[in-house]
């Protein structure tokens, strides 16, 4: 992916309306929050599909989805990405993503979709400190994918003793820390070669870096600017969700699997600053991704984004 391509803002919410970041272009997919937020049947999923393919530029760079609700956007960006054989995708996430959903597809269940597609080679999901990871949910995670090489969990603090009797010490990596995870990742990323894929839901950050519709993780910044900058070199596409947004579902089950989740509630007056100060970390995200500036260099990204 050139670092010159104009970035994408697929307007499916409101939480990127404010976002002013030269060359982006705009996409308003309004009309389709109800029906595919948090996921949808796979009738939906193809309709959404077809209206959406012929919308999107040939060529862009990055893509912002939204809310963390609409990180199933990126399994139809790396769909595309179908020229890239042995693609790896690599997922900054609070979630490991490869949860069943016998319904369909939802935001936390792409990643086994993406695993599946023939050019990928592999998913790597880092960052995960979520309670999916642990015993009581093992059975929710799609463990052949694991146990195949197909996906890889990079976990902090998290408890997966339970792996180990299944063969899967290969498959789950657990650090202590988020700088521990950081080190190794980007240890790999510059040991490998090949085609890379990069999703980053801003769950994975601390909640004082940035707040949004999930459960948070540990990492900083910096961590995710350094990975951008080791990847740089590899990465033929990528996106960024996690934005927080609020939104009241007419949908019934969907109502009933939000509240299952445990999805926070924000409060009215709160969300214009959270969205703000959002708004202000996708600037940086994307200035790394476009390769003007350094992670620890001297220049803006260095300092607190603003103060919440």
């Amino acid at each position: 992916m050139s670092r010159n391509l104009p970035p994408l803002a697929l307007e499916v919410d409101d939480s990127l309306r404010a976002l002013d970041y030269p060359g982006l272009v705009r996409i308003d997919l309004d009309d389709w929050q109800e029906r595919i937020r948090f996921g949808c049947t796979e009738r939906v999923w193809r309709a959404f599909s077809e209206h959406l393919e012929p919308l999107l530029p040939a060529t862009h760079g990055v893509a912002l989805t939204g809310s963390g609700d609409f990180h199933h956007l990126s399994a139809l960006l790396i769909a595309r990405a179908r020229r890239h054989a042995g693609l790896r995708v690599l997922v900054c996430d609070n979630h490991p993503d490869n949860m069943r959903f016998p319904f369909g597809i939802h935001c936390g269940s792409w990643v086994a979709r993406v695993a599946r597609m023939p050019h990928v080679a592999r998913v790597d999901v880092a960052g995960i400190c979520s309670p999916d990871v642990a015993w009581p949910h093992a059975w929710e995670n799609h463990l052949g994918l694991l146990s195949r090489g197909k996906v890889r969990y990079w976990t902090i603090g998290a408890k997966i003793g339970w792996t180990r009797p299944l063969g899967l010490r290969q498959a789950v990596r657990d650090f202590d820390d988020a700088a521990s995870l950081v080190s190794a990742l980007l240890e790999e990323i510059s040991r490998e070669r090949g085609p890379l894929y990069l999703s980053i839901d801003k769950d994975v950050l601390h909640e004082s870096v940035a707040r949004t519709n999930w459960d948070q993780g540990r990492m900083e910044l910096d961590s995710l600017l350094r990975i951008i900058d080791a990847a740089a070199p590899r990465i033929v596409g990528g996106d960024i969700t996690g934005e927080v947004s609020a939104f009241r579902y007419r949908t019934r089950w969907k109502r009933w699997l939000s509240a299952l989740d445990g999805q926070p509630r924000i409060a009215p007056d709160e969300l214009p600053r959270w969205q703000r100060r959002q708004n202000e970390l996708d600037a940086a995200l994307l200035d790394a991704f476009q390769g003007k500036c350094r992670p620890m260099g001297a220049n803006r990204l260095a300092e607190p984004i603003s103060k919440v």
